[in-house]
């Protein structure tokens, strides 16, 4: 029974780190998901037009992730700029497929589908975009 138990010991821990180790890069991935959505929706909210602040989230998302070191095989960014009026709210959706097609042995599926919201107030004493290009409170 010694010889059993010592002959597995090592087995059993490789695969204990194995798995420890594929839950780390999950939790990571989504901590810095629910990061990018934030950013990317105060870089929103912070824009004075709806296409603007779709541009930002976007830009602002994607270099989060990449400054994060999550690799994203596809990337969504969804911003609904639908409150997007003095003291209304941005919301965006940033959604990522990261992949996972190293942990195989686990029975872990090859990608899996992270996503994350965040919502920002927008300034109640902003001053807003008019017809004329000029800006007024």
């Amino acid at each position: 029974m010694a010889a059993e138990v010592t002959l597995l010991t090592p087995f059993l821990v490789m695969l204990l780190v194995f798995v420890a180790v594929v839950i780390h890069r999950g939790v990571d991935a989504r901590l810095r998901l629910d990061d990018a959505a934030h950013q990317a929706a105060r870089a929103a909210s912070i824009e004075r037009s709806a296409p603007a602040a779709i541009t930002a989230a976007q830009a602002t998302a994607s270099s989060a992730l990449s400054t994060a070191g999550v690799v994203c095989e596809s990337l969504g960014v969804d911003t609904d700029t639908s409150g997007m009026v003095a003291g209304g709210a941005v919301t965006v959706t940033v959604t990522c497929a990261v992949d996972f097609s190293d942990a195989l042995i686990l029975a872990v599926p090859g990608q899996k589908e992270l996503s994350a919201t965040a919502s920002e107030p927008v300034d109640v004493w902003r001053s807003i975009l008019t017809n004329g290009g000029g800006s007024s409170s």
